[in-house]
C-alpha cells in the first residue's frame, strides 16, 4: 500500500468529543455509532453548530442592506467567513470566492454563466468518465443548448485517468476541461497541476470539482493555477447549504450574472440594469448567512488541526483498511493500490450480495456506509457493476472503526452463506 511514514497527530477518538452526535448514547441494543459516510456528508463539531446558533440568537439580520448596527455585525461576520475561505484555499482575493449552496450550484453557475457566453456550435468540452453527475449533467444541458460537443477522458484498469488519452483529446482544442480532483467513488486523486498545465497549453480553461479534496488535504488554487474550483461545506464539517465557487477574478468579472434580483445590482431602471462588482453579482437575494458563517467556523476548526495532518490521518486509516479488507472472502475493492494516490474512500463489492443488503447488515451493527451508484453511473458502468458499498473516513474515525467494518462484512458473508 506504500503509506507515507510521517505519523498523524490526530486522535480520532479524542476529536469525537467535539461532535455532539458522537456523545449520544446509542438506542437500546445498538452499538456506538461508526460513521463511515463522510464522503456524502460529514458530521459537525459543536463550534460549527454554535456558530450557526449564535448568529440567529445574537446577530440575526439581513446583510449588506441595513445601516443599523445589527445588520452591520451580520455583514461583518458573513464577509469574515469569505476571508477565511480565501485563506483556506489561498485565493489571491476574497472577491474570487463566491458563496453558493453546494458544489452542484457552483458548477451550474459556471455552466450557465460562462457556458452561455463562451460556448458556440462545434465547441468542445472535455470531462472524464469518473465525474460525479454534478460535473456531467450541467455540461450536457449547456452543450445541448449551445450546440457544443462533450468528450470524455477514459480510465486505466486501476481507475486512474488515462493521461495519454487526455493528451490526444486536447488536440480537439476544448474550450473547457472539467474534472474532479478526487473521485467520490474510488478515491482516486487526479494530478490536477499537470492537467491544468496541459489544458492551458491547449487553450482551455479548467474547472475542478474539489468536493472530495478541499475537506481532506491541502489545496492551493494559486499553486494549481485552476480557473474555477467548486466545493461544498457539508462535506467538510460545515452546514448543509454552504459552499464556495472559486474563480479567477478576471474570468468572473467577464461573466454575466447567474440569477437576477436583489443585491446583485448596481442600478435598476425600467429600461436597463447594471450589475454589482464581485462577488455580489453572483449572490442574488438573501443568502444563507448563518450557514456560510458556519462554514467559516468549520474551516477554522480544520485549519487548527492542519490539513497536512488531516491528510496523514486518513492515509493511516486507509492503509490499515486496505491491509484488512483482503481477508474478507469475496470482497473486491476499487481504486489505486497506493494510498498516496487515493483519498480516504473505499468502494467495494462483496460477492454477489447487493450493496444495499451489505449496507443494511452493517447498519444493524450501527455502522453507516453508503450503497448505490454514488451519483457516478458512468463510472459504475466502466467498473462493470451497478452499485458498490462505500466506506469513507474523516478526522473522527479510528482503526477501531475499521475493525468494526471488517467484522460487519464477515457477518454479511455469514448471513448469505459465503463464509
Amino acid at each position: 500500500m506504500t503509506a507515507t511514514t510521517q505519523p498523524s497527530t490526530i486522535d480520532g477518538l479524542a476529536i469525537r468529543k467535539d461532535f455532539p452526535i458522537f456523545q449520544q448514547a446509542p438506542t437500546e441494543g445498538r452499538l456506538p455509532l461508526v460513521f463511515l459516510d463522510s464522503a456524502a456528508s460529514s458530521q459537525r463539531p459543536a463550534v460549527v453548530i454554535d456558530a450557526v446558533s449564535d448568529f440567529y440568537a445574537r446577530t440575526n439580520a439581513n446583510i449588506h442592506r441595513g445601516v443599523y448596527q445589527l445588520s452591520e455585525q451580520a455583514t461583518l461576520r458573513y464577509e469574515e467567513a469569505r476571508h477565511i475561505a480565501a485563506q483556506f484555499i489561498n485565493a489571491a482575493n476574497p472577491r474570487e470566492c463566491i458563496f453558493v449552496r453546494n458544489t452542484t450550484e457552483a458548477i451550474n453557475l459556471v455552466a450557465s454563466s460562462w457556458g452561455r457566453t463562451n460556448l458556440n456550435p462545434g465547441d468542445r468540452i472535455l470531462l472524464s468518465v469518473m465525474e460525479h453527475h454534478s460535473n456531467i449533467v450541467p455540461w450536457q444541458m449547456i452543450a445541448e443548448e449551445r450546440g457544443a460537443t462533450i468528450d470524455y477522458i477514459p480510465l486505466t484498469g486501476d481507475q486512474r485517468l488515462d493521461l495519454e488519452a487526455f493528451d490526444a483529446l486536447l488536440k480537439n482544442e476544448p474550450k473547457l476541461v472539467a474534472v474532479t480532483h478526487v473521485s467520490n467513488a474510488t478515491g482516486t486523486i487526479n494530478p490536477i497541476a499537470e492537467i491544468v498545465r496541459k489544458a492551458h497549453a491547449a487553450g482551455a480553461l479548467v474547472l475542478v470539482d474539489a468536493a472530495q479534496s478541499v475537506p481532506h488535504m491541502p489545496v492551493d488554487v494559486q499553486a494549481l493555477d485552476v480557473d474555477f474550483m467548486a466545493f461544498s461545506g457539508h462535506k467538510m464539517l460545515g452546514p448543509m447549504g454552504s459552499g464556495i465557487l472559486y474563480g479567477k477574478r478576471e474570468i468572473l468579472e467577464a461573466m454575466p450574472p447567474y440569477m437576477g434580483g436583489g443585491s446583485m445590482i448596481r442600478k435598476v431602471t425600467l429600461e436597463k440594469t447594471t450589475f454589482a462588482d464581485l462577488p455580489a453579482r453572483f449572490e442574488a437575494g438573501t443568502p444563507a448567512v448563518a450557514d456560510q458563517i458556519g462554514l467559516g467556523a468549520a474551516m477554522q476548526y480544520l485549519s487548527g488541526m492542519g490539513m497536512e495532518n488531516v491528510r496523514q490521518h486518513e492515509i493511516e486509516l486507509l492503509d490499515y483498511a486496505l491491509e484488512q479488507l483482503p481477508g474478507v472472502p469475496g470482497l473486491t475493492a476499487f481504486g489505486p493500490e497506493d494510498v498516496n494516490e487515493r483519498a480516504g474512500v473505499i468502494s467495494f463489492t462483496l460477492g454477489d450480495i447487493h450493496a444495499h443488503d451489505v449496507s443494511s447488515i452493517l447498519d444493524s451493527e450501527n455502522i453507516a456506509v453508503r450503497a448505490g451508484h454514488h451519483c457516478a453511473q458512468p463510472l459504475m458502468h466502466d467498473l462493470g457493476v451497478t452499485a458498490t458499498t462505500r466506506a469513507s473516513f474523516y478526522v473522527y474515525n479510528t482503526k477501531d472503526d475499521v475493525d468494526r467494518l471488517i467484522a460487519g462484512l464477515h457477518k454479511a458473508n455469514k448471513i448469505f452463506g459465503l463464509s
